[in-house]
């Protein structure tokens, strides 16, 4: 039996068309990305067995270009497919943050900083320059480090926010490690970049500390 012979309401399309797509389970939203299952697969089997096979659907969507290939019913085409797909998310969050002001869309800062560096394996340090009504100008990586730390030079940092025109940044990293909680080494840096940035009147609004499923905000902790 294919998922043509299923009733109208079970078939993945149909159901997202109908009910929206938080309606559907991560194996239906799979099966509408494969298209189509394999030989004694149907798209959702297929994606009900790639997603046991890698853990869920997170670990999918962020494995390297070779473990997803290597999958049955993948292969580089539907890779890039993904991966254009993750952009156009991140470009659609971004462009919410340009439309609007970053302190008046606090969520949307986070869960574009998120989609952007919680997947990273090593620790990658970012900034979102602002304009002087708090809109997002760019979106730069700056510093990438190992498993656990990146070296942050603040004179790159101001250069680039010069560079930009930018009135404010909100400063950014991740923790491979999953745990959000800053270190002392963080809070350290911090202060050194708000300092080299106050010197040539640009604010440093934020710095949030991205996790594998928590975001800490240093302007929320009172550490700004």
């Amino acid at each position: 039996m294919t998922i043509r012979d299923w009733p109208e309401a079970e078939r993945p399309r149909e159901k997202l068309l109908a009910q929206g797509a938080t309606a559907l389970s991560d194996a239906e939203l799979l099966a509408i990305f494969l298209r189509t299952g394999i030989s004694g697969k149907t798209a959702v089997d297929l994606a009900r067995e790639l997603l046991n096979h890698f853990g869920g659907l997170r670990p999918l969507m962020e494995c390297s270009e070779t473990a997803f290939c290597h999958a049955p019913g993948l292969g580089r085409a539907k890779y890039a497919q993904l991966q254009a797909v993750m952009e156009m998310s991140h470009r659609h969050l971004q462009a919410s943050l340009v439309r609007d002001s970053a302190l008046e869309s606090p969520q949307a800062v986070r869960q574009y900083l998120s989609a952007r560096l919680r997947h990273e394996a090593r620790e990658v340090f970012a900034c979102l320059l602002l304009d002087n009504r708090h809109r997002v100008i760019r979106y730069e990586a700056l510093f990438y480090g190992t498993i656990n730390a990146a070296s942050v030079y603040p004179r790159e940092v101001v250069k680039l926010a010069l560079e930009c025109n930018a009135a404010a940044v909100i400063l950014s990293h991740n923790h491979p490690s999953g745990v959000a909680e800053p270190s002392q080494a963080d809070r350290q840096i911090t202060e050194r970049l708000c300092e080299a940035l106050s010197v040539v009147d640009i604010r440093v609004l934020d710095h949030m500390v991205i996790g594998d499923t928590d975001v800490v905000s240093f302007a929320e902790r009172g550490w700004l």
